[in-house]
């Protein structure tokens, strides 16, 4: 066979010692993708400093059949990774060789294109020996490689199923636009605080499981039901997670998804039959801290931190939640009316809600001055006193860590947000359940008798027999 080297117009050659000429990288490249065994071409010492393709026709010796041109894009041949990143993302999985026809024993078309998983060119064939005339043989080669390069000149991959340029995105591209919109769902209110961090971690995490993977998905199109599938499987037996967590990320896989199909970024829904595990067998365990600790915990707080203390009352007769709590401003408490608004905007049920207001946590109010900030100030806020600034429901838990629980040696089971749970439980023994289930907000009695202690639950000795004039 012989080889011949065109260069186009377009192309500039410099003087380069240290680098491979170009008859070596396209002798190369010939050798590497196996368009012919050998190849003698013209020696240069020039090398390729800019052009978009190289373009060389393959002639066999001592016939007239043509076999084929190629247009190769130069980063296929330079040596390192510089070249290819100069490119985009569209532009490298749009490359490729134009199909060519073989003939002999075994009669097929071929081409190359740019692989991303694999981010190099790969092979694509075509057998036609089920075809028996020669002639259609070649008449159908002749159609089939129009059509082919047809495709390929608008964008399409073999290797990729989507035609859309936005399946090209990078995964991590897309994963930061998915970034920046939860952060306008948060300021819009569509999200809640709690949401967005939750979902913010399983993003680190799906980032991290996929640069440790052998073969990381690079492109966003490579994202499918399989690393779904294997994500769960790492969070749920590899790192032995509960059931709970495991569905969490399967919600948070959801969004993300939906959030890639609304953008055209793919075009089938990667969760689509990923069941959940559910909850069975898995009764929430709450922890009620006994009447001696409380009084503890009293002391200790009226002591060290009434401000915490306050927190503490607010979360313990009001039930509010503590995330809640760091988005509440003083202007949603009425002193007149003795309550606090819960507003849709804050509330994990996105519903309103108004909340009494014990004068027991009235009084620990006036005597901390708090009525004596603006009204648009953050009930808590630096140092856990009113302020301008927004905090985050992790100063209780941390100031409630490093010092309530150390101090007192209480065990870890005894979280801040026991005291929720402890202030349900108690207040059950002394209200009906449905004031109760008023003040928590709870959307039904059932959620509500979860809290109920075990005395109460059991039947009344007095109204066993009882037998009415009915």
């Amino acid at each position: 066979m012989k080889f011949f080297l065109i260069s186009k117009k377009c192309f500039t050659f410099a003087l380069a010692k240290q680098k491979r000429n170009v008859a070596q990288l396209v002798a190369h490249y010939v050798r590497d993708v196996g368009v012919g065994r050998s190849s003698r071409l013209i020696p240069t010492n020039f090398t390729i400093s800019h052009c978009s393709t190289v373009t060389y026709f393959v002639f066999k010796a001592n016939s007239r059949d043509e076999i084929g041109t190629r247009n190769i894009n130069v980063f296929v041949f330079a040596s390192g990774r510089k070249q290819i990143k100069k490119m985009s993302n569209c532009q490298q999985v749009k490359s490729y060789t134009p199909p060519v026809l073989h003939t002999g024993k075994d009669w097929y078309i071929d081409f190359y294109a740019f692989c991303p998983a694999t981010g190099a060119m790969k092979r694509k064939k075509f057998k036609l020996n089920y075809i028996d005339s020669i002639k259609e043989r070649r008449k159908y080669a002749k159609d089939f490689m129009n059509r082919i390069s047809e495709k390929l000149a608008v964008g399409w991959n073999p290797w990729i199923e989507q035609e859309s340029g936005s399946a090209y995105m990078l995964f991590s591209e897309v994963i930061d636009r998915y970034r920046t919109f939860l952060a306008k769902m948060l300021r819009d209110g569509r999200y809640r605080q709690e949401t967005i961090k939750s979902y913010s971690s399983y993003l680190r995490n799906m980032e991290t499981f996929n640069e440790e993977k052998k073969v990381p998905i690079t492109y966003i199109y490579q994202f499918d039901k399989d690393f779904c599938v294997l994500l769960l499987d790492e969070v749920y037996i590899t790192r032995d997670n509960t059931a709970f967590t495991r569905d969490n990320y399967l919600g948070f896989l959801k969004s993300f998804s939906t959030f890639c199909l609304s953008h055209n970024y793919i075009t089938k829904n990667p969760t689509e039959g990923i069941s959940s595990l559910g909850r069975r067998g898995k009764k929430k365990i709450r922890c009620v801290i006994e009447e001696d600790k409380l009084q503890k915990i009293h002391g200790y707080l009226l002591e060290k931190n009434p401000y915490m203390l306050l927190a503490s009352y607010i979360l313990y007769y009001c039930f509010i939640r503590p995330a809640e709590m760091t988005r509440l401003k003083l202007k949603n408490i009425s002193l007149a009316r003795q309550t606090i608004f819960v507003e849709d905007t804050i509330s994990k049920n996105r519903k309103d809600g108004t909340i009494t207001l014990p004068t027991k946590v009235i009084h620990l109010m006036l005597d901390l001055k708090i009525f004596d900030y603006p009204g648009d100030y953050y009930l808590f806020s630096d140092g856990l006193k009113p302020g301008k600034r927004e905090r985050t429901e992790k100063m209780f838990r941390d100031w409630w860590a490093r010092h309530v629980r150390k101090d007192l040696k209480l065990s870890a089971k005894y979280k801040f947000y026991s005291l929720k749970d402890t202030g349900i439980t108690n207040m059950l023994r002394h209200y009906d359940v449905l004031s109760v289930r008023d003040q928590a907000r709870h959307s039904s009695i059932l959620m509500t008798d979860i809290y109920t202690p075990h005395d109460i639950q059991e039947a009344n000795s007095l109204i066993k027999n009882y037998d009415g004039i009915f």
